[in-house]
């Protein structure tokens, strides 16, 4: 019944900001890095952020004990990409923020007491890497709420069957965001876009999911719950290096990028298949008893070849 509950409470309360959004023109306009070519309401993923403030109202005396440090930085890194999506910010700004809330982060799941000292300035460039890379990876319609949904189902899977490191509603909470955002997002013409507050706010939860569970349970090989995202922006930084591009400049170099602007195929069937891909990778990861290094090369060496093969074919047919 609670779930029922929370999930009416974020339909009504994505509704009450699209007419917030659509009076004060929050919108995003289409630019040359765009899969899109009509206008539309940016910030749609304010719903992540109000999905833990939902969960704070139902698990007061939990939050307040256990995951205030996690809240504090969910909102903070919520609230600057907000601040960013309305009017740009600058980068020095944005960074300051996105440390304080990887902090947050880092002793909401006891890193700095698990981890040594030495380890900690790599966990803040890996965490600050990875929100980037979520952010990079939100360019199409459904691909930020579905890949998230999947990951955070295998998270789901995890905390039930295979250990418990958190609450089962902790993980619910963010589910049922993705749902009702889909419901607005993952169609042929989006209601909305997450804009940088949603993949930002639906980033650091999925990140602080895994990184939760790695040290629970010591287990590294958790990271490759998000490989297909890792290894798309990798390998496109690495591209755009050699070709000496600046690497923080917009750009149409991603491969579902490449799909949907050059061969025109659906956005929905591209963000279908990208987590399908990862579902498979996460199904693989859960039940896998081999070594990490040699989960790592399964999981890449194919991964890769296909990847790079996909894009030097579109390439080469574009002539791009």
């Amino acid at each position: 019944m609670e779930y029922i509950f929370v999930t009416l409470l974020l339909f009504v309360s994505i509704l009450i900001y699209f007419k917030i959004a659509d009076k004060y023109n929050i919108i995003d306009k289409p630019n040359h890095r765009s899969a899109h070519t009509q206008i539309t309401l940016r910030g749609g993923g304010i719903i992540f952020p109000i999905a833990f403030i939902i969960f704070c109202f139902f698990n007061f005396d939990e939050v307040i004990q256990n995951y205030w440090s996690f809240g504090l930085g969910l909102l903070a890194i919520c609230t600057i990409s907000f601040i960013d999506d309305v009017r740009t910010l600058s980068n020095k700004i944005r960074l300051s923020v996105h440390l304080i809330s990887v902090v947050l982060l880092l002793y909401f799941t006891g890193a700095f007491t698990l981890m040594p000292v030495w380890v900690w300035p790599i966990l803040f460039i890996v965490i600050i890497g990875t929100l980037n890379a979520y952010n990079f990876m939100d360019g199409i319609n459904g691909m930020t709420g579905l890949y998230s949904l999947v990951t955070l189902g295998s998270l789901a899977y995890i905390n039930r069957e295979v250990i418990q490191f958190t609450d089962h509603s902790f993980i619910y909470y963010p589910v049922l965001a993705c749902a009702v955002f889909l419901f607005f997002n993952f169609r042929k013409k989006a209601r909305c876009f997450a804009g940088d507050v949603g993949s930002m706010g639906i980033g650091f939860w999925v990140i602080g999911l895994i990184t939760l569970l790695i040290m629970r349970t010591g287990e590294y090989k958790y990271i490759l719950l998000l490989s297909i995202y890792g290894m798309e922006v990798v390998l496109t930084i690495m591209e755009r290096l050699l070709l000496k591009e600046n690497i923080f400049e917009a750009h149409r170099r991603h491969l579902y990028q490449l799909f949907a602007n050059e061969k025109k195929v659906s956005h929905l069937i591209i963000s279908f298949v990208y987590a399908l891909c990862q579902l498979i990778i996460n199904i693989f990861l859960i039940h896998s008893q081999l070594p990490i290094w040699v989960v790592f090369l399964i999981i890449f060496i194919p991964a890769g070849v296909v990847y790079l093969g996909l894009k030097w074919s579109l390439k080469k047919k574009y002539n791009l």
